[in-house]
């Protein structure tokens, strides 16, 4: 049995035919009660792993931003927008979509953008037993339109080292650039967001 959309389940006409066939009439009944639910609820499975993947990588990007505030970008926090991390990996999963290796096969190098030009914060391989078929670039934003805290003017020339820095807010925009590795013909493609 075939199901369509176009099948008109448990109509009498169906079934006396697959009765007159010398099918058993309760077996058919529960082929279409199958089928009915099925065309009701398609399978979730492949929603439900993007998702967790979806999850996965948005946790990576509040990891590698967390290291670079100690490391790279020497603050005490930094303020990142409501949803932007889900939104950045959404955009990531849509670009790798199309790839021989999907996210498999993905360099992702994580840049922010300051004042004076862009700082790189990490280099992250999704896997790395899988040979890079592309390259993802992610820009981060700095919001240039928060005013800095009256802490932080108080935190200027005192006794904290120079290095101490003060709190960083993260834009809702960024760019990402992707470029792929296993083709010349193949551009740059540049997508801000």
């Amino acid at each position: 049995m075939v199901a369509t959309s176009t099948l008109k389940t448990k109509s009498n006409e169906c079934i006396s035919d697959l009765v007159d066939r010398r099918y058993d009439q309760a077996c058919i009944e529960k082929e279409l009660d199958f089928w009915d639910y099925c065309l009701a609820e398609p399978p979730r499975n492949a929603d439900v792993a993007e998702h967790r993947t979806c999850q996965q990588l948005a946790k990576m990007f509040e990891n590698c931003l967390s290291r670079a505030k100690k490391t790279t970008l020497h603050c005490s926090s930094v303020l990142v927008p409501e949803k932007l991390t889900r939104r950045i990996a959404r955009e990531v999963l849509r670009l790798a979509s199309c790839e021989p290796c999907g996210l498999r096969g993905c360099v992702l190098y994580v840049h922010l953008e300051l004042d004076k030009g862009c700082k790189r914060l990490e280099r992250i391989v999704y896997d790395a037993t899988v040979v890079p078929t592309f390259e993802l670039t992610l820009v981060f934003k700095q919001d240039g339109t928060a005013w800095p805290s009256l802490r932080d003017f108080f935190f200027m020339g005192t006794c904290f080292a120079p290095t101490f820095r003060h709190v960083l807010k993260l834009s809702p925009g960024f760019r990402l650039i992707k470029k792929k590795l296993y083709s010349s013909s193949a551009g740059t493609v540049v997508e801000e967001c």
